[in-house]
């Protein structure tokens, strides 16, 4: 059983290289991905992650977290990009329950979550909502 108030998260450490390849497996060439003397030139100083790296990382925690107990499914999420997320850097990826109910069409729960990723300095560069089917393995 899903409980209101279960927290999980996780720290990960995005190399350049990590950047730069995810980027390019999304077909993203923006240089403030892969190219660090245009991003040095750049307002933010130094190479980012992309957006669809970030909330993919996010959206990816809440997969591993919840099919411990049964095959799960996002439903809806919602992400406010609040600053960038700089290469190198640590990032807290956190997620918290404040929602659970029984599902009306399966066995399984209908789970609310808040969530964010908070980086180095401890400001959230991204905040988070989502929406997520777990059914219960039997």
């Amino acid at each position: 059983m899903i409980r209101v108030g279960e927290r999980f998260s996780t720290q990960v450490t995005l190399t350049r290289a990590d950047i730069a390849a995810h980027a390019r497996a999304a077909g993203d060439t923006n240089p403030l991905h892969h190219d660090a003397e245009q991003a040095r030139a750049s307002r933010f100083g130094d190479v980012i992650a992309s957006g669809p790296h970030t909330m993919g990382l996010l959206l990816g925690l809440t997969a591993s977290h919840f099919a411990k107990r049964g095959p799960m499914l996002g439903l809806e999420f919602w992400v406010r990009f609040r600053r960038p997320v700089y290469a190198d850097e640590t990032i807290r990826l956190e997620w918290l329950v404040i929602r659970a109910r029984a599902s009306a069409k399966s066995t399984g729960q209908i789970v609310e979550l808040r969530g964010r990723i908070q980086g180095q300095d401890g400001t959230t560069a991204v905040g988070a909502k989502g929406t997520v089917l777990v059914e219960m393995a039997p």
